[in-house]
């Protein structure tokens, strides 16, 4: 039995020791891949910290090279400065200042093109057959990690493998974004819170003519023009991808944006005639908004058939709706937020220039916003401002606001035209073709003259005082491209055709600054154009007195005249401090409603504040004394008494058109001229007197 147990027992032991015996193998295998784990853990932790590390210094050298490219461009306007110094000391005047920001900007650009080497070659493409379209975002997911990658832009299938592995050049290429909201608002602003009332509306007529229609015939004809450069770029093998009818009226938008920067500031250096200042600073300034506004109008031009590039009469007077409205609402928007700018702040005048300068920037980024136009909307928010708000403000923030926008200004236009130098080497879409670049400078130089000359016969039909050839010859050589045209080109570099026309805009850009900017002396001396007058006076008086104190009043828009009456007698004593109290302009049955309404100041203010470019000074034949039988006037003279003295005379007129003639500069004479003037009517007086007592 014990046997039998024992060898019972046996067997058991053998069937349990069976399976752990398999088992037993397995535990070495088990503690391997546990330390292979815990090894893996520590492997995965280290390459972790090292990916951290690496992301680290990325980052690091991204903030250096964000450093090194905005250093470059301050010592680029810092270099255009002392050489801007230097070209005035010596009276250079053949090259102006813009135009070195250029060459400046093309060496630095050459420098960082060739001499600066790659630094980076992990650019890989990936397929993504299942989408249609493209995404602004995308997250990828790579080895369990999702990281996020902007879209930049599409790239065509030939220069895959020519994107720029530079990451320099990728720094100093900024995004066009930043030209329309950071750079642009000051330089248009500028522009309208600087005007010359004074000329302008005396060639208020003229302006409107040369910006609204010159600038529209301009567009159509080089639109065309290039249109037939296309079918003669095609025909002969050139053009290698599309390029539609309203790309080229586009062009024609864009490239109409004149900006005679550089003959304006040689004007203002010469002081070259005031009218002809006028009209060309007068146009250069609309004209930016017309040309922004029409590219926006042919942008929005789509028909509905399915050639999406065909003329279709619904859709083209659609973009003339589009046109108007965004113009008028873009003004609306402009001269409304220019209004109600109130600043109430006198007793802190940083505080003051500082809620001026917001809400002047501000007006650019609500029309943006609202889907208007900023550069129309601060262009009259400028003008709005230096009309009524100006007045408003402490002395301080007069000379503050205004040396704030006129540095801004300089810097921002400055700073563009050296990226512009920079731009023709960094921007990597270029697209340069010959026939079209020919074409291009063929089509604008039509263009202009199509609109100067027969708008000028058309003008000179009503105007009293004419545009003359020599100053037809001057506004045609004087269409310079800029800073707008750059920047309306460079918007929007997606397509073949639009690189295309970004690098001519580039190079037209270059020849009319450095060409036709830097001969603008040698042409006024050639048109024989008179320089050496004071911008801010009139031409010489002619014998006829009467006639040169009512010329400005003569010139001056009706529309004009109407509007400033209500204007002077209504909204000024409202928005500002000047003015006539609204209790001698309204009805008597509004009396309540107008000492409501007028400022106090109005009433403490017995003689009316005077604007930077108005002259409150009386005429020669208002300043009368009389004595006895005699009148004796400013210049001298003396005639037999009359019942009415012109100082009576003057007190029949209305007070808007009194302020017309002095806001507007009809007779004005510097300050310093007055007391000679009061001295002669003395000496005059007192001879009188003794020649009367003699008698």
């Amino acid at each position: 039995g014990a046997g039998g147990g024992g060898g019972g027992r046996a067997p058991a032991r053998r069937a349990m020791a069976e399976p752990l015996r398999r088992r037993l193998p397995l535990l070495p295998l088990l503690l391997l891949a546990a330390g292979g784990l815990r090894a893996a853990e520590r492997s995965g932790g280290s390459s972790s910290a090292m990916e951290e590390l690496a992301t680290e210094k990325e980052a690091e050298e991204s903030h250096r090279q964000d450093s090194v490219s905005l250093l470059t461009f301050i010592l680029l306007l810092t270099l255009t400065i002392l050489t801007i110094w230097l070209f005035k000391h010596r009276r250079v005047r053949f090259l102006h200042e813009t135009g070195l920001a250029m060459i400046y900007g093309l060496i630095v650009g050459v420098i960082l093109r060739y001499g600066t080497p790659s630094t980076s070659g992990h650019d890989k493409p990936f397929s993504c057959s299942q989408e249609d379209r493209p995404f602004t975002t995308l997250l990828v997911n790579v080895s369990g990690k999702f990281f996020e990658y902007t879209l930049k832009g599409e790239i065509s299938p030939g220069k895959i493998h020519n994107v720029e592995q530079n990451d320099m050049l990728r720094k100093v290429t900024f995004d066009p974004e930043v030209f329309f909201n950071i750079l642009l608002p000051p330089i248009i602003f500028h522009a309208g819170y600087s005007l010359k009332k004074r000329h302008f509306f005396r060639n208020l007529g003229s302006i409107l003519a040369y910006a609204f229609l010159g600038t529209a015939v301009s567009c159509f004809i080089i639109g065309n023009l290039m249109y037939g450069v296309v079918k003669l770029m095609k025909l002969v093998g050139q053009l290698s991808d599309k390029f539609y009818y309203t790309d080229c009226l586009l062009f024609g938008a864009i490239i109409s944006a004149t900006d005679p920067v550089t003959v304006l500031a040689i004007f203002n250096e010469l002081h070259a005639d005031v009218d002809l200042y006028a009209v060309l600073f007068g146009e250069s300034v609309l004209n930016d908004a017309v040309a922004i506004v029409l590219s926006s109008s042919i942008v929005a031009y789509q028909p509905t058939g399915e050639n999406t590039h065909a003329f279709d009469a619904a859709a083209f007077f659609k973009s003339v709706g589009v046109f108007l409205g965004i113009f008028s609402g873009s003004f609306m928007m402009g001269a409304v937020t220019g209004v109600v700018t109130f600043t109430k702040l006198h007793c802190f005048p940083l505080l003051e220039t500082a809620l001026f300068f917001l809400m002047s920037w501000s007006t650019f980024l609500l029309a943006e916003a609202c889907g208007f136009t900023g550069v129309v909307a601060v262009l009259f928010c400028g003008i709005t401002q230096a009309h009524y708000t100006y007045n408003n403000l402490s002395v301080e923030s007069r000379s503050r606001t205004k040396q704030l926008f006129e540095v801004l200004h300089f810097l921002a236009e400055n700073f563009i035209f050296s990226y512009m130098g920079l731009a023709l080497f960094t921007f990597q879409k270029h697209i340069f073709s010959p026939v079209f670049i020919i074409g291009a400078f063929v089509a604008i130089f039509l263009g202009r003259a199509a609109h100067i000359y027969p708008l000028s016969f058309l003008l000179n039909l009503g105007r009293r005082h004419k545009i003359s050839w020599s100053f037809q010859h001057m506004m045609m050589f004087s269409g310079l491209r800029g800073a707008m045209a750059f920047a309306l080109a460079i918007r929007d570099t997606a397509t073949y055709s639009h690189q295309m026309m970004f690098s001519t805009t580039l190079l037209i850009v270059f020849f009319t600054v450095w060409i036709v900017g830097g001969g603008t002396t040698p042409m006024l001396s050639w048109l024989n154009i008179r320089v050496g007058v004071d911008p801010d006076q009139d031409p010489p008086p002619t014998n006829d007195n009467s006639a040169q104190r009512n010329r400005t009043k003569q010139e001056s828009a009706w529309l004009f005249r109407l509007w400033y009456s209500f204007d002077h007698n209504y909204l000024k004593p409202i928005l500002t401090h000047s003015g006539p109290p609204l209790t001698t302009t309204l009805p008597s049955w509004c009396g309540l409603i107008a000492r409501c309404l007028t400022s106090p100041q109005v009433y403490d203010n017995q003689e009316q504040l005077r604007e930077e470019d108005s002259d409150f000074i009386l005429n020669d034949g208002d300043l009368t004394v009389t004595y006895g039988d005699t009148t004796i006037t400013a210049n001298g003279s003396s005639g037999p008494h009359t019942a009415t003295t012109n100082l009576d005379s003057r007190r029949t007129k209305s007070s808007s058109e009194e302020a017309l003639e002095r806001d507007l500069g009809a007779a004005d004479h510097e300050v310093t001229s007055r007391g000679t003037r009061m001295l002669q009517l003395s000496c005059s007086a007192a001879a009188a007197l003794s020649l009367k007592r003699g008698t």
